[in-house]
């Protein structure tokens, strides 16, 4: 038994995932109405997550634009109503406008696809209180595409990145400790499964060289789709076997589309892992 890998998955935060989209690949357009991602949001929270990650624009390779203010549109109807219910919130976006207005609205994270690269929005997060989300990519763009990758290459890059970017973000005024640290997954890692793995593989070397924690993002993604051969809706059994095992080995935070399940597994594998005559 390992007492510390019971308390791995007794402490993990669940991110729920709330897409404000007509395109993401997942659920595009099923909670572009307010009232239904309210709905669903609050679901999400009742099966077990800690936090919701609101997204109001795609970031896949064939996601559409969208400008800040219509991310803020879409944003607002709802972060109000959750806000309301004292649900905290993340959001999902690389747009600086849509960033320092969430962090005006006590949002209680930011997460940049992109690593927090403008100094400017920066500066304005420096008195804010929200944790900032830094997310790594082989594309440093405002989504993804479908370039090749070396799995070594892309290990190696990012904790080069982490170790550039920490650096920069706290010369800039923002304290260590608001920093999470996202490696990417799919196609922000590569074309093909064995980036997304391999980094998975060392999510524990990760946490221990930057004493951060690590944040992760699986949920139906398109190299499980290729290990398994199952289509988006079908990709629930895999997303599971890989939020357990990235928590089991240093993730934090897990962002996914389904609370419940890996609440369920947590508390099962907390309880397995407990020392015996624990429970």
């Amino acid at each position: 038994m390992s007492p510390d890998t019971a308390r791995r998955f007794r402490d993990a935060k669940i991110v729920g995932i709330v897409n404000i989209t007509r395109d993401s690949f997942s659920d595009g357009g099923r909670y572009l109405d307010p009232a239904r991602a309210v709905e669903h949001a609050r679901q999400l929270v009742a099966d077990g997550a800690d936090l919701l990650d609101l997204g109001p624009a795609s970031s896949h390779p064939d996601a559409e634009s969208v400008p800040a203010s219509e991310e803020i549109r879409r944003l607002e109807p709802v972060a109000t109503a959750l806000l309301a219910d004292g649900i905290p919130l993340s959001v999902d976006s690389p747009l600086p406008e849509t960033q320092l207005w969430a962090a005006s609205h006590g949002f209680a994270q930011l997460n940049d696809i992109r690593g927090f690269p403008d100094p400017e929005t920066v500066r304005g997060l420096a008195e804010a209180s929200c944790q900032l989300v830094v997310m790594h990519s082989i594309q440093g763009d405002v989504r993804a595409d479908r370039r090749a990758a070396d799995p070594q290459t892309v290990r190696d890059g990012v904790a080069r990145f982490f170790e550039r970017r920490c650096a920069e973000l706290e010369a800039a005024g923002i304290a260590r400790s608001r920093l999470i640290l996202d490696p990417g997954m799919g196609f922000f890692l590569g074309s093909t499964p064995a980036p997304s793995i391999a980094v998975l593989q060392e999510l524990d070397v990760l946490a221990e060289r930057f004493g951060l924690p690590i944040y992760v993002s699986v949920s139906r993604k398109s190299f499980l789709g290729v290990l398994t051969d199952r289509p988006t809706d079908r990709r629930g059994s895999a997303t599971l076997a890989a939020e357990l095992f990235a928590i089991e080995h240093g993730a934090s935070f897990v962002r996914t589309h389904d609370p419940g399940a890996l609440r369920d597994g947590c508390r099962v594998l907390a309880a397995l892992h407990a020392p015996a005559g624990s429970h």
